[in-house]
């Protein structure tokens, strides 16, 4: 949802380094990282979706709140907690939020198991199935692959463009809760919802260059190559997750 370690943010981009083996080794940990959060959050929504206590549990106590409202905590106290980031404090923070989000996304699992429609606040209805779950996940898996290739070739400087895009997308977060205050929109709902999508799509092409740039410049370091490993798992997760579950809503409306 946000670039965290602004720290390693560089604006070099005149390199080559696409031959770099040492490069190239440290992305596929990023990437392998990445693989498994979502393969964990998949996991962990079936069980939720499919294992009625464990719906229940997640839905129909106090957990729901942690599992809507802990992401985005854990990710505005760690701005201020982790000022010096350490490899287990982040990969805690990595998995921990994975395990919410995808405990989050039980409720698409259930609907589609039970032929259950959802309804936006707004008044969309929304009627998933398992198959397009399935498109979701290839549609998302696909426009992230080409996003981060861009990212790890082009030789513009997208550094630029990540402040706007981080500011962007914290302010259509907090447009979105302040709509609650007031009465629903569909329109401006579904405006919100291609707001982020677009924002997500560009963070996941800045932050592989990002990622680029701070293999370089850490080199050697193996305690922030391990931090930015992290860090780059949980800003790619979140910016995959905020656009599967927003392409799903628009594939699943009726």
């Amino acid at each position: 949802m946000n670039d965290f370690n602004s720290q390693y943010r560089t604006g070099n981009t005149s390199m080559d380094m696409s031959r770099d083996e040492g490069l190239r080794a440290f992305m596929l940990g990023v990437y392998n990282k990445l693989a498994l959060g979502i393969a964990l959050a998949g996991a962990l929504a079936y069980a939720t979706g499919t294992f009625e206590p464990l719906f229940v549990l997640v839905f129909t106590t106090p957990l729901l709140y942690v599992v809507q409202f802990g992401p985005i905590a854990l990710i505005l106290a760690s701005a201020f907690i982790m000022r010096r980031p350490s490899p287990l404090g982040t990969a805690l923070l990595y998995w921990t939020i994975v395990s919410l989000l995808g405990m989050g996304l039980g409720v698409w699992i259930a609907a589609a198991s039970g032929g259950i429609e959802l309804t936006s606040r707004a008044g969309s209805v929304m009627a998933p199935e398992f198959i397009t779950i399935a498109k979701a996940f290839f549609v998302t898996a696909s426009a992230f692959g080409a996003l981060s290739l861009y990212g790890y070739t082009t030789k513009r400087d997208l550094g630029k463009f990540g402040t706007f895009l981080i500011i962007g997308l914290f302010g259509l977060i907090a447009l979105s809760i302040i709509s609650l205050f007031f009465p629903p929109s569909g329109m401006l709902e579904t405006g919100i919802m291609l707001g982020i999508l677009v924002i997500s799509g560009g963070i996941i092409a800045f932050e592989t260059q990002h990622l680029k740039e701070g293999y370089y410049n850490f080199s050697g370091d193996a305690r922030s190559l391990a931090v930015m490993t992290n860090w780059g798992a949980l800003n790619f997760f979140i910016a995959f997750y905020n656009m599967f579950t927003i392409i799903l809503s628009l594939m699943s409306r009726d």
